[in-house]
């Protein structure tokens, strides 16, 4: 009998591509040919130091020859990223989820100038998760609650609690009074992208957004409202708050787009992923987490 045979764990922080000889005949052409934004030399650096690895996890020499199809698994670097000082907290943790409360400003997924710096791959380092995968994400600029999958043979009936729209997310936010709207109300439109690329806006036609919104306290200058969305378009919560005329607090993209810069940790965007509830799909249990962080006191 032949001993059981161990697939590989992948190591935190991995991305796979999948390369032919049509984007040249070694592995070093076909990952200049596919990422012309990285150079030839930090291909081969990053080679020299066993950062691109075959299926098996195994180190790819830069000539190594391309077959179509061939599974390489690489670690995307940024040089000098920058420290996010913000810390998670992992609220809750068994064999098949975790729950995370994100602070403000830290990214769930690698993306653009992030790669280590999220909540993701310190999750994935912290808990010892090689295999993590985040469910649902919010906004870098939001806070709150991140629910990710542990168990890869589990995945699916979480993931379908979110296509299936079987999963309540209830958010708090900051903002103006709007005292001439009537609530709770219900503020549908139809969400596209706009300029620039990561921007949306609404236009004309069949509404593909949907959000329950209520308030929860009023003060003299600003109110507290919950926010339920019941589709989960891009930055839906921020366009439909500012298209009643009342954006969220320090949202530096809605309803106008503000000048980069650096993150300002004194005035992060009042936005907070507040609560998760469903139905546990393996068991029937109810669930409901809610995030231990706080909004800004509006009296």
């Amino acid at each position: 009998m032949h001993p059981p045979q161990h697939k590989p764990r992948r190591p935190p922080g991995a991305s796979t591509v999948h390369l032919s000889p049509g984007d040249g005949d070694t592995v070093l052409e076909c990952l200049c040919s596919r990422f012309p934004a990285v150079s030839r030399d930090t291909w081969k650096e990053r080679m020299q130091r066993g950062r691109v690895l075959d299926a098996a996890w195994e180190p790819l020499a830069m000539h190594a020859p391309v077959r179509d199809g061939l599974c390489v698994h690489y670690f995307r670097e940024v040089i000098h990223e920058p420290r996010i000082p913000v810390t998670e907290t992992v609220l809750y943790a068994d064999a098949h989820l975790l729950v995370a409360d994100k602070p403000h400003f830290l990214p769930v997924m690698p993306a653009g100038r992030f790669v280590e710096e999220t909540l993701l791959t310190r999750l994935r380092r912290r808990m010892g998760h090689p295999d993590l995968v985040p469910l649902h994400r919010i906004d870098r600029a939001t806070a709150g609650l991140v629910l990710f999958s542990v168990n890869a043979s589990s995945r699916a009936a979480y993931q379908a609690l979110f296509r299936e729209r079987r999963i309540v997310k209830s958010y708090e936010a900051l903002a103006a009074p709007l005292h001439q709207q009537a609530f709770p109300q219900i503020y549908r439109s139809r969400l596209v992208r706009g300029e620039p690329f990561f921007r949306m806006r609404e236009e004309e036609g069949r509404p593909n957004s949907e959000t329950h919104i209520a308030v929860l306290e009023r003060g003299p200058d600003l109110w507290r409202y919950a926010l339920t969305p019941v589709t989960g378009r891009t930055h839906q919560l921020r366009v439909h708050m500012a298209a009643l005329g009342a954006p969220i607090l320090h949202d530096r993209w809605y309803p106008q787009l503000q000048p980069e810069a650096d993150d300002d940790h004194a005035h992060p965007l009042q936005l907070l992923a507040r609560t998760l509830e469903f139905v546990d799909p393996l068991n029937g249990q109810p669930r409901v987490w809610h995030s231990q962080r706080q909004l800004l006191p509006i009296d």
